[in-house]
């Protein structure tokens, strides 16, 4: 074919064109790629997609979710939020590097790098577990629109929930309103009765005993149905022994010895330590260890209404120490009780009421592990918000299944893996073969 200056020419502006053409065509690809998000999950269960109940989460939560994750920089997080973002896009993620801004870190309650602070409004919660069942439900609790308030008792000397005193709750009441949570107190001298809208009531030890009259009140709450937190400390109940009677429970005498503290280097007898826990909604899946400093032990009386469990229970060479804490110490037969003891019980009963739902009490024979000297403590400031949180219905999680990977591994027969090794080693060569053939064409043409 002879070339003629103007079939040149054609050829030229057909290459422009062709070029031109070719970039309009990757500036529309990439013009899309902005304005459009499309992706596929091509693992065999779907793992890195975010499960229908979380969708739908995110669809009624109205507003912007900002999310801080104390590290340097981390490609699984961002991958692990895309995931969120994907479905709602005003989800921000930043880094703060803790080594770099550790007063920020303090500021925000981090314990270990990489720990997420999620906010939405004026609600704040961590989050260490980097799960789409930990996530979600997390987001979840922050989105709940329903004013809960968590009121404290006062006017008997308890701990207070504005106090700065060590053995004061100050520190516990400002998590609990990070969460969403309202914290108010009460005095019963000048209230006649407990507002419906309390969530649940907070009994923090107090030293000056209740009147009739307040313990009435007190009793007629619990005959409507409302929930109750009792901390309760060794010794004198002051005024409460109709309400702990009323609960179907008792205080043992004396205070907790645990003999295991020594091997965590405490020296102090009266610091008990829980390792272990029971299987209700407030301490499932909870593993960190909480210190109970000064605590007395629970009783259970037979024929109550309440269903009773115990979910925090002493080592069994633990004992209520029922003579003075003084010298060596030893189980005494016949007059200390042995273990192990009932640290903590979950009461439950069902009201005929409207509602129909679940009545909740907790009581703890010890307040001193959410004061401000003992929150910070192991796991004694997340255990005190598990309390709060089943208190105040937060336990209705989203039920999303683990996606474990199957598709990790590929197993191949003798002949399948023998034919893919020769294509490996054919291909190279019929390349080269092919490429010398029209390598001597061209020579030779």
């Amino acid at each position: 074919m002879n070339v003629t200056k103007k079939t040149h020419w054609q050829y030229r502006l057909q290459n422009i064109l062709f070029t031109l053409l070719f970039l309009v065509f990757i500036a529309m690809l990439a013009w899309l790629g902005q304005r459009y998000n499309f992706s596929y999950d091509a693992t065999e269960n779907n793992r890195n997609t975010l499960s229908p109940a979380s969708i739908e989460l995110l669809k009624k939560i109205d507003g912007p979710v900002s999310i801080t994750s104390f590290v340097a920089q981390s490609e699984r997080i961002e991958k692990f939020i895309k995931r969120y973002q994907r479905y709602k896009n005003d989800i921000s993620l930043s880094f703060i590097d803790p080594d770099i801004e550790p007063q920020l870190a303090r500021e925000n309650g981090i314990r270990v790098k990489g720990e997420l602070v999620l906010r939405y409004g004026d609600r704040r919660e961590n989050l260490q577990v980097l799960t789409e069942q930990v996530m979600s439900n997390v987001l979840q609790r922050l989105a709940r629109s329903a004013e809960r308030y968590i009121v404290f008792l006062e006017g008997h000397g308890e701990r207070s929930p504005r106090g700065q005193a060590n053995h004061d709750l100050s520190d516990w009441a400002t998590q609990l309103q990070a969460r969403g949570l309202n914290t108010q107190t009460i005095n019963l001298g000048a209230t006649q009765k407990i507002p419906e809208n309390v969530a649940a009531l907070v009994i923090a030890g107090p030293q000056v005993d209740l009147l009739p009259g307040e313990m009435s009140i007190i009793g007629n709450y619990l005959a409507n149905g409302g929930n109750l937190l009792w901390l309760a400390e060794p010794g004198e109940l002051h005024g409460l022994g109709a309400l702990a009677e009323q609960l179907g429970i008792e205080f043992l005498p004396g205070m907790i010895v645990d003999p295991t503290t020594q091997r965590l280097g405490l020296d102090d007898p009266r610091i008990t330590v829980i390792a272990e826990y029971g299987t209700q909604a407030v301490t499932n899946n909870f593993s960190n260890l909480t210190l109970f400093p000064q605590a007395s032990a629970i009783d259970l009386v037979e024929g109550s209404e309440w269903q009773a469990d115990p979910f925090l229970i002493t080592a069994a060479n633990s004992w209520s120490e029922t003579g003075p804490l003084k010298g060596e110490l030893g189980l005494d037969a016949g007059e200390d009780i042995p273990g192990p003891l009932n640290l903590g019980v979950i009461l439950t009963r069902n009201q005929s009421t409207d509602t129909q739902q679940e009545q909740r009490v907790i009581v703890v024979g010890d307040g001193d592990f959410l004061s401000n000297q003992y929150l910070g403590n192991a796991g004694n400031q997340d255990l005190g918000l598990n309390l709060v949180n089943w208190l105040s219905r937060d336990d209705t999680f989203l039920d999303i299944p683990v996606k474990t990977p199957t598709d990790l591994s590929l197993e191949l027969s003798p002949s399948t893996a023998g034919f893919i090794g020769l294509i490996f080693i054919l291909l190279p060569i019929v390349l080269l073969v092919v490429g010398f053939l029209i390598w001597q064409r061209r020579r030779r043409s």
